[in-house]
């Protein structure tokens, strides 16, 4: 079965009640630098160039996560990670996040309380300077962590999906194909018989200790590389959180243009189609230089019948799908 609290000792949020849990977790959120933080009806961050970027994303128990399989350290950093890349690819820098929990009221204290170190870890690794500036807390009978994440474009003009025109080359920053052999092996080897997530079998199959596991539960998306890919004329530019072949389709779709992958690009299927590594899919006209750990896998050509090809021949723009991939029932 996929246990819920079994690892996690200590008073529960039901016993300690809000304003005590509140304060044990603010402290340990990273606070960086807003004009005014936690404690007021709202915070106040500062947009210096009239401007700012915001996105949301949720993690809810069962379609997104399993404490069989993830601490709550990997949640609270796969939670940031996921929208610090988004802000990322507008070509803005994460400036503050707010943070929404609502758990179930037999929910131990010390499991977010982890959280909370999750979005330190997350931010101090992938985003310095960056603070949680505010959020809410809540109960419901399934975990839920909902972030909404701000940043600072600097000067800079967004950098959309829409911008890709034929000639720019395409390019990828970050890793692809990790998470999805992670995932893969955590639905092989960390699950009991029922086929159910299992924390037991996880660690005893080895799982546990598997680089593409951790992967999975702790992205690393190149998060300074979406302002460095701005600065250098990016056209069009995505977070790929579904796969490559999915996203590069969302974006050949919104500039109206089509994909064409190298022939010699170093992408398996599991690359094309895996989703969750969060690295960045940006075009750059021909004659920029690639910045930061983007690499040329292709180029962007006149609108034709398809999304996406590969020296010429289509491919589906198939990737990660909630609704599709998963039952979606609550953990």
């Amino acid at each position: 079965m996929d246990a819920t609290y079994d690892a996690w000792a200590g008073p529960t949020v039901g016993e300690l009640g809000e304003l005590v849990v509140l304060d044990r977790i603010t402290s340990r959120l990273p606070a960086g630098s807003p004009l005014v933080g936690p404690g007021d009806d709202c915070a106040v961050v500062a947009a210096p160039d009239g401007r700012f970027v915001v996105t949301t994303d949720m993690m809810v128990h069962g379609p997104d996560f399993r404490w069989a399989w993830s601490s709550p350290e990997d949640v609270g950093w796969k939670a940031a990670a996921t929208n610090l890349s988004d802000v990322a690819a507008m070509g803005a820098v994460p400036s503050g996040l707010v943070i929404a929990l609502a758990a179930p009221q037999d929910t131990p204290v010390a499991v977010l309380e982890g959280i909370a170190d999750g979005f330190r870890l997350a931010v101090d690794a992938l985003a310095p300077g960056c603070g949680v500036v505010g959020g809410d807390l809540s109960t419901s009978a399934t975990f839920t962590v909902a972030v909404t994440a701000f940043g600072d474009l600097g000067g800079r003009a967004p950098v959309l999906r829409s911008g890709a025109r034929a000639g720019d080359v395409v390019a990828v920053s970050g890793e692809l194909g990790r998470a999805a052999r992670g995932l893969a092996r955590l639905f092989r080897d960390g699950v009991d018989a029922q086929g159910e997530p299992d924390r037991a079998a996880t660690v005893a199959s080895g799982a546990d200790a598997d680089p593409g596991v951790d992967r999975q539960r702790r992205p690393v998306p190149p998060i300074s590389d979406g302002p460095l890919a701005a600065a250098a004329g990016a056209t069009a530019m995505l977070d790929l959180s579904d796969g490559l072949a999915i996203d590069a389709g969302r974006l050949a779709r919104a500039s109206r243009v089509t994909l064409d992958l190298d022939a010699d690009a170093p992408l398996d299927e599991v690359a094309l189609h895996g989703g969750e590594d969060h690295g960045l899919l940006a075009t750059f006209p021909a004659e920029a230089l690639l910045p930061g750990g983007f690499r040329r896998i292709g180029v962007v050509r006149d609108r034709g019948d398809a999304d996406l090809l590969r020296a010429g021949s289509p491919v589906p723009t198939t990737g990660w799908d909630p609704y599709a991939d998963w039952d979606g029932a609550a953990g």
